[in-house]
């Protein structure tokens, strides 16, 4: 069986998108949680990954780190990871590429934690250059393909990697134009989905690093976490 290492579900972007993907595909898997730890560098993680980060997918002897490698493992061996479709499939690795490498601003400014709601304090040009891409790039999947989800019908790789944009839209309130905000909502619905967002509510670890990060975003209207 895989192993798939992941940090705090609250906070780990990146760990979310295998797992996600993993979870709404039906790809067994055993999961294996390393807190950040509040540590530079997080130096845990080195016992399992090389370049000490996550996620990481162990495969017996073998083990495949960053998530769009996890994700193109897993696509040579399991159907529907992409979409059948090839104009689809091109659009969605596409898309899944520009989330992977960009967005510099929403990553900055906005992190990724499932519990809180946050009032941003700015909002600079370049975080609405990115919210305007990603609207932009949902909208044109949706319409291009039919939705509800953003190579058509089935959940695929590409929702994956735009998985934790999904939980900044319910944290900061960023509202991403046309279907983005019923697409949102569909993705929020999912079990997947639903399943780690109550798993990062339950989490009463904290790391530091990411609790000031978020605090320096602006004004934390409410916080869900359960507490120690």
């Amino acid at each position: 069986m895989y192993q798939l290492y992941i940090a705090n579900k609250n906070y780990s972007s990146w760990s979310l998108r295998p797992w996600v993907l993993m979870r709404a595909q039906g790809i067994d898997f055993a999961e294996r949680q390393v807190p950040f730890g509040n540590l530079p560098g997080y130096p845990d993680f080195r016992s399992f990954s090389p370049t000490g980060s996550v996620p990481c997918l162990i495969d017996g002897g073998l083990t495949v780190w960053d998530s769009m490698a996890i994700v193109e493992y897993l696509a040579e061996r399991h159907h529907g990871v992409w979409a059948e479709d090839a104009v689809a499939r091109a659009w969605s690795r596409s898309a899944a590429a520009e989330m992977h490498s960009g967005f510099r601003s929403l990553r900055n400014i906005c992190g990724m934690s499932c519990g809180v709601r946050v009032a941003l304090g700015e909002r600079p040009a370049d975080l609405e250059k990115d919210i305007a891409r990603i609207g932009e790039l949902w909208n044109q999947g949706l319409e291009r393909f039919g939705g509800p989800f953003l190579a058509g019908r089935h959940f695929t790789a590409v929702d994956a990697f735009f998985a934790p944009v999904v939980f900044r839209a319910l944290t900061y309130g960023l509202d991403f134009g046309g279907r983005a905000g019923t697409y949102v909502a569909t993705m929020l619905a999912t079990p997947a989905m639903r399943e780690w967002y109550d798993a990062g509510l339950a989490e009463t670890w904290r790391d530091q690093p990411h609790e000031d990060e978020i605090a320096a975003s602006g004004t934390i209207t409410a916080d869900l976490r359960a507490r120690a």
